[in-house]
């Protein structure tokens, strides 16, 4: 086969070639208002993704319409893991809306606190940026996004995100800014859409729009299962966050515990025994005994922590570092098996087991265990039980409503666990020692530097003491 065509069948297929050949062409683009149409690529959905990807490295910004919300949720798993948060993924019906919404801010919170090699780009530079720029409505969504509940959101909220995608209807009810960018995925423009000249692009035929799932008033099954839907796609995300903060600390911990912690405890038993020598010698001085039993409950507590965090080390993998495809299972598996959609008891203590097991292997970087309990549910569902959504019914009904409820507090629960984990002084250490390491420094090291010092000095006033 001759080499160009070798090459112009690499470029059909690749998503990332194709998406980096139509933002060149739109940058060449004149000035006049032209609409430029592409042909569907063998992979649209990876294609678009990419899209989203190139955008946010060139710095535009950029508005993906769809003609329904059939694509979402394929498309959302698409997206660039690391750069998934600056992405808002929004459905057309307002419910589900408000819970894409408030599961993408918690990520978008959750990563600007982590401060990751992953944010350190331009992409994120800007994000913290314009953040800056737009604090009052950043705080005024975050705020919003706390209360979990069926509030409506400030409505200029989707201008926080660089990258917003939309069916049609979702975009007719919010308060669309123009983007730099605009992709019709199979759809015409709406009348509302303000675009910059020569900067919008047509991506294949137009689909017949469905309405994005419209729903009849009364439709509470339908209602219920679509909510259900949405809020297991949000709780992968946030549980893949979840579990990686988790890993991220217990690694961290560990190192410190070892060069930090345990030199802490000796420090802490050494001036412990001096104060005890110390009481000794004056039996009738109150201050003096007290000192000493503080001193004293300090250094066992010290030791329980120490001995207690060396156990736990022991269950930890001795490194941490996910790649892309082990986040992109673990977040397909917290989809599909997470114990808040089980149907019974028994079904949500499987799930439940399945998913403990999902977080040990995930916390190890053992794809194949995770490889594992995919196949684990993939046999136990050969023959699934019936699901609430084939049959109507009040039981049917009253069970999709227990599914929702327990996802919606699981949501609330790995918000309030991210937070406590932000707000800790182990995390606050564990940022400060990342921000350190940039700058070319040691922190935990020079924290063991002042101990070991500290423990010299007293170990001199103890053989003092002795003599």
């Amino acid at each position: 086969m001759p080499a160009a065509s070798t090459a112009r069948d690499l470029d059909r297929d690749d998503p990332a070639r194709i998406a980096a050949r139509w933002l060149a062409g739109l940058a060449t683009s004149s000035l006049v208002a032209v609409l430029r149409d592409e042909e569907l690529p063998r992979q649209p959905i990876a294609t678009l993704a990419a899209f989203a990807t190139v955008a946010l490295q060139a710095g535009r910004t950029l508005l993906i319409l769809v003609p329904d919300d059939d694509p979402l949720p394929e498309l959302s798993n698409a997206l660039d893991i690391a750069l998934r948060p600056l992405c808002l993924v929004l459905p057309a019906a307002d419910f589900a809306a408000r819970i894409a919404l408030r599961a993408t801010l918690s990520l978008l919170g959750s990563r600007l606190a982590r401060d990751t090699e992953a944010t350190q780009g331009a992409a994120w530079a800007r994000q913290r940026q314009h953040i800056a720029d737009h604090a009052e409505l950043w705080h005024q969504a975050r705020a919003w996004a706390a209360q979990n509940d069926r509030s409506d959101c400030p409505v200029p909220v989707a201008r926080l995100f660089p990258v917003r995608i939309l069916p049609l209807g979702a975009f007719r009810s919010l308060q669309q800014q123009a983007a730099d960018i605009t992709l019709l995925y199979r759809c015409h423009a709406p009348a509302e859409l303000v675009a910059p000249s020569g900067r919008m692009l047509r991506v294949g035929q137009c689909a017949a729009a469905r309405g994005g799932h419209a729903l009849a008033a009364n439709d509470e099954t339908a209602r219920l299962i679509l909510e259900r839907e949405q809020l297991t796609r949000d709780i992968g995300d946030l549980e893949l966050e979840l579990a990686t903060v988790q890993a991220e600390v217990a690694e961290f911990m560990r190192y410190y515990y070892e060069r930090v912690g345990q030199r802490m405890a000796q420090r802490d038993a050494l001036q412990a025994r001096l104060a005890a020598e110390e009481a000794a010698r004056a039996p009738q001085d109150i201050g003096i005994g007290a000192a000493a039993r503080q001193w004293q409950q300090q250094a066992e507590q010290s030791a329980r922590e120490t001995d207690r965090f060396a156990e736990a080390a022991a269950e930890e993998a001795p490194v941490f570092r996910p790649g892309n495809d082990i986040k992109r299972l673990f977040r397909q598996i917290a989809q599909q098996i997470h114990p808040d959609r089980a149907g019974d008891e028994a079904d949500r203590a499987w799930r439940t087991r399945l998913m403990s097991e999902a977080n040990r292997a995930y916390r190890h970087g053992d794809v194949g265990a995770l490889h594992e309990v995919a196949a684990l549910w993939a046999e136990g569902n050969a023959a699934p039980a019936p699901d609430p959504s084939a049959a109507g019914g009040v039981r049917h009904v009253a069970l999709l409503g227990q599914q929702v409820a327990r996802l919606r507090v699981r949501l609330g629960e790995i918000e309030r666990e991210l937070h406590r984990l932000f707000g800790s002084r182990l995390y606050e250490l564990f940022i400060a020692n990342r921000q350190a390491q940039r700058q070319g420094r040691d922190l935990l090291g020079e924290m063991a530097a002042q101990l070991d010092a500290s423990i010299t000095e007293l170990q001199r006033s103890c053989g003092a003491g002795a003599a």
